[in-house]
């Protein structure tokens, strides 16, 4: 996945500027970054503090983490299943 530019501080910082009424367009032009990309943006962090969006980051790398792990253990699982013959 692509790494953003932008830190999930500055994310915040602008979803809080909308909120207090700054126009999105004018938003998104000063900061350089597309209204799609604002509202997906709004998606994932809307009503987040700066230490609960690190938490949620800590929290995706972990579960990627731990996903490939299961992939991993599922590999050797069929790998021994096939060397040892055993039907499924």
């Amino acid at each position: 996945m692509k790494k953003s530019r932008f830190t999930e501080e500055q994310i915040i910082g602008f979803l809080k500027q909308a909120e207090v009424g700054m126009p999105i367009k004018e938003l998104c032009r000063n900061g350089g970054f597309s209204d799609a990309t604002f509202y997906k943006w709004r998606a994932k962090f809307g009503g987040m503090q700066v230490s609960e969006a690190q938490r949620l980051r800590e929290l995706e790398s972990e579960n990627a983490k731990l996903k490939r792990l299961l992939a991993e253990a599922h590999l050797d699982m069929h790998a021994l299943k096939s060397v040892l013959g055993v039907k499924r």
